[in-house]
């Protein structure tokens, strides 16, 4: 019998292969939490063992991880691809498939900010699909709490401004 370990690790591997986009931790996490398949402290210890072995990669943005898996992870989940059931093959499937757009516009649609040196805060918002950037926007606001307002709003303003910004150009 397999370790269960390795079990939620390859459950990452493949739910993070079959998504073109990244997975935050709490996509990963709610997945596999709320398929029962494990607890979220064994989900947490996966994805840092994972981490640790350069299996995949993290990108945070401000309290969000975002994960890709590594060519090297994606070596490692075809050789051991066999070890996941198919019936959890199909439970991830039917997962991506039915929230597919709520988990990529989730993670393509980023909002962030940093300290400038004149003590205003740069707010960084911007929208990719894929590997092209659709909208990318950098302003700046005189205090935190606006600061985290704007990255609260993105992500739910960020079409309507979008659309905006086209309208007004075209």
């Amino acid at each position: 019998m397999q370790d269960p370990s390795t079990l939620y690790k390859l459950i990452i591997l493949f739910m993070l292969r079959k998504v073109s986009f990244p997975l935050t931790n709490s996509q990963i996490t709610e997945f596999i939490v709320g398929k029962e398949y494990t607890d979220y402290f064994h989900v947490q210890e996966a994805i840092n063992d994972l981490l640790d072995a350069h299996l995949i990669s993290a990108e945070k943005i401000r309290n969000v991880s975002q994960y890709t898996a590594t060519l090297e992870g994606e070596k490692t989940l075809e050789y051991f691809r066999y070890m996941i059931s198919d019936s959890i093959k199909n439970d991830i499937s039917e997962y991506l498939q039915e929230n597919a757009l709520e988990l990529r516009t989730e993670s393509m649609t980023r909002a962030d900010y940093r300290i400038t040196l004149n003590h205003d805060y740069e707010v960084h918002c911007y929208v990719r699909e894929g590997s092209e950037t659709l909208i990318d926007l950098r302003f700046t606001v005189t205090t935190e709490e606006e600061a985290e307002r704007v990255c609260a709003n993105w992500p739910e303003k960020s079409q309507e401004i979008y659309m905006h910004v086209m309208t007004s150009l075209l």
